[in-house]
């Protein structure tokens, strides 16, 4: 704004403080809390001049005026004025608060946050355009991505509908002051009015707002075509409003004689509607029906049926040019009787029926017609259909009826989302409760990473500080790094957004990849320089493995998915295989095993064959299972998925043989049962008594735990528990309640 009187910023507070003290004491409540409120803004806005040049007062009256004409309260009305005397208030909260209430206080400041929101965000449009245009002005308006934005962000603020009716009545004064004048107001606030503020109009019911903000935007988005428009209906202005006027008598009187008390009227013509209706039908203008046409307003729902009745009995009806919106009302609760008739000289014009409460519906919506209850509303007057949007403007509707005056506003409706913005003006939209470092995240993946802290408004606040609409957020970045780890800790509150909690998951993800990977490659690189094959290139090796790569070789070795014995086996070269017969040599007698653990296992088609559980992947019944011949040491067991017996089986298929599991539930020599040692590998957050939490876990299982292995590498702990089990169906029990520790980030059976 710009000040016209020579008063220093400062001197404002002094003169808010006299008023409210005067107020406060001498004006009454109630009922005169317009008076009241004009009375204390005054002062603060006679002198003052928005940035369209207007008078910030006289706009203010301006907009309370066409409030009052849409049925708003008196405290609706009040509220405008607080709304512009907020702006030049230090403390406006505290100071309206105390003159009028928080209620009142809380419109003001919340409707102020959403006009400078608003007027930058139209200013970057506006520099975006200009710079894709190479520095002129672009004259295309809002872009569709600028227009969602701006429509989800009128949404985001309106925590009660009175936000959304002080918008739309300043956006309709604005250019009526633009009109008058014969300024432009840009591209980017008249398509915000015609693609956001009108449908929102629309939307909610208030025609009469809707009609002239379409008509006056489009006259400034679109002169020439308003002219030509607007020179046609000039043209034939006389003959048609002769004819207008010829058939308005005709149906007067003949209703009359039916007892019909009717008021019959001719309809208002809007330019931009006719523009839509030959634009979307093809049509030209002669053909466009509606540009001749009556309304009849009758006492009774009845009345409108025999209305209709009369006119289809005395003009002749064009054919698919009827409807019932009584029977079947438009989602934003219009109704009416629409037809289209052609008189004796073959003219047509379109004549609409409805009782006078669905023409104060029609001209006021929510403000006239509080008992209208939307439902299932869809995509309308060029705003994209989506439930959310539908249901938020379903409350919306009500809203008005249930908050006449300032008592009551329902919290809680809006608070999905808030808008904030960068240290340049862009807008940023963040779940509600969001912090800086969801801030960070959302500006960049890169940002957030090396988000270091953080101010709102300017001033320094802490990384999990919640942000609010209309804040100005700055990160303070280190050149490099990456994030903590307390971020991912909910009860620390540094993160809302679900996407910014998957980039910092990621982020720890790949760290500990790297760190995997790296384990790996140490491991087949030892292993190699055992065998003596240094010279063997890493992607031979994968491939000869039947894997993708020598990262992917990494990979699975260093997640023990791959064990070093299974690579050793490939590098040893395959001795021949004996004949059939020569089996003998290690084929021996059945012999009662001390522990009892192979003679579990039979060796499908062949009896007394040794077996042994392979130590890699450590099976237990009922796992499946598959055995491999070896070289003097019987049949291995592995577990099926295992993925050394995979390799082996592609190795050398000839020397795989089926096996399975007997005598389940058997016992050992001494009658107790037989036990399997089985590995369960643990990733997690390393924390103080990680360890002491896990095997409790295994001792309320009841599981007798053999062996553990820790490693810890920059917070991550990977641990090893070889655990003896009767039954493999206990581990999955088992492992089950470790991932519900605290820290745990994954759990496998090795």
């Amino acid at each position: 704004m710009k000040r016209a009187a020579p008063t220093g910023p400062n001197e404002a507070p002094a003169a808010a403080s006299a008023i409210v003290a005067a107020t406060a004491a001498s004006l009454p409540s109630g009922d005169q809390a317009l008076q009241r409120s004009r009375a204390f803004a005054e002062p603060l806005l006679s002198g003052e001049t928005l940035d369209t040049g207007e008078n910030t007062l006289a706009h203010a009256d301006a907009v309370a005026r066409i409030l009052a004409d849409i049925g708003g309260s008196e405290a609706m009305q009040a509220a405008v004025y607080l709304v512009y005397a907020c702006q030049h208030l230090n403390r406006p909260q505290e100071v309206i608060a105390k003159a009028f209430g928080e209620h009142f206080a809380a419109l003001a400041v919340e409707t102020t946050k959403l006009v400078q929101l608003q007027r930058q965000a139209r200013q970057r449009a506006t520099e975006q355009q200009a710079d894709a245009a190479g520095g002129k002005a672009s004259a295309t308006g809002l872009t569709a991505g600028q227009t969602e934005n701006v429509r989800k962000m009128l949404l985001a603020f309106s925590r009660d509908l009175r936000v959304v009716m002080l918008r739309l009545a300043s956006r309709l004064q604005t250019l009526r002051h633009h009109a008058a004048s014969k300024l432009d107001p840009g591209q980017a606030l008249a398509s915000e009015s015609l693609h956001v503020f009108a449908p929102l109009a629309n939307r909610l019911g208030i025609w009469q707002i809707k009609w002239e903000m379409e008509d006056l935007a489009f006259r400034f988005l679109e002169p020439q075509t308003y002219k030509d428009v607007a020179r046609l209906l000039d043209e034939k202005r006389a003959e048609r409003e002769a004819h207008v006027d010829q058939a308005r008598q005709q149906l007067q009187l003949a209703l009359l004689e039916q007892g019909i008390s009717a008021s019959v009227q001719g309809r208002p013509k809007h330019i931009y509607s006719i523009v839509k209706k030959m634009r979307g039908k093809g049509l030209g203008f002669d053909q466009v029906f509606d540009i001749r046409a009556l309304r009849v307003i009758v006492p009774q729902l009845a009345d409108c049926y025999a209305v209709l009745s009369w006119v289809h009995a005395h003009f002749t009806p064009v054919p698919d040019e009827f409807d019932d919106y009584i029977a079947k009302p438009k989602p934003n609760g219009y109704q009416s009787l629409h037809t289209v008739v052609r008189d004796a000289q073959g003219r047509a014009f379109e004549i609409q029926i409805r009782t006078q409460a669905m023409h104060d519906h029609a001209e006021h919506g929510v403000a006239a017609h509080w008992a209208y209850k939307e439902a299932g509303a869809k995509g309308y007057a060029g705003v994209s259909a989506s439930s959310e949007y539908d249901a938020k403007i379903a409350v919306l509707r009500q809203l008005l009826a249930w908050e006449r005056d300032l008592s009551g506003a329902a919290p809680g409706l809006f608070d999905d989302r808030i808008y904030v913005l960068t240290p340049d003006a862009a807008i940023v939209e963040l779940p509600q409760g969001a912090t800086p470092v969801d801030f960070a995240y959302t500006v960049h993946t890169n940002l957030g990473h090396r988000c270091r802290g953080a101010r709102v408004d300017g001033a320094m606040v802490t990384l999990n500080t919640p942000l609010q609409n209309g804040q100005t957020v700055e990160i303070t970045a280190a050149k490099e790094g990456g994030p903590s780890r307390d971020w991912l800790n909910p009860e620390l509150g540094y993160l809302v957004s679900h996407r910014a909690k998957a980039k910092v998951r990621a982020w720890f993800n790949a760290l500990a990849l790297q760190e995997t990977t790296a384990r790996g490659r140490d491991a087949v690189e030892k292993l190699l320089q055992r065998e003596g094959r240094t010279a063997l290139k890493f992607d031979d090796l994968a491939t000869a493995l039947g894997l993708a790569s020598a990262q992917e070789l990494f990979e699975q070795v260093g997640k023990d998915e791959l064990s070093l014995r299974a690579i050793e086996t490939h590098l040893r070269p395959v001795e021949p295989q004996a004949a059939p017969e020569a089996a003998s040599s290690w084929v021996r007698k059945p012999r009662r095993q001390a522990g009892g653990d192979a003679g579990r296992v039979l060796v499908v088609g062949v009896e007394s064959l040794m077996t042994q559980l392979a130590k890699c992947c450590k099976p237990a019944p009922p796992d499946d299972i598959g055995g491999f011949i070896t070289r003097g040491k019987g049949v291995s067991v592995h577990r099926s998925d295992c993925s050394d017996y995979q390799h082996l089986c592609r190795k050398a298929p000839d020397r795989v043989i089926a096996v399975e599991w007997s005598g389940q539930g058997s016992s050992g020599r001494d009658g107790k049962p037989t036990v399997y040692p089985v590995d369960v590998g643990i990733e997690a957050l390393d924390r103080q008594g990680l360890l002491r939490d896990i095997s409790d876990v295994f001792a309320r299982e009841k599981m007798n735990v053999i062996g553990v292995q820790t490693q810890t590498v920059r917070d991550i702990a990977w641990m090893t528990f070889t655990i003896e089990v009767t039954d493999a169906r206990q581990v999955a029990r088992a492992m089950a309640v470790v991932s519900d520790v605290p820290g745990v980030r994954m759990v496998r059976r090795k």
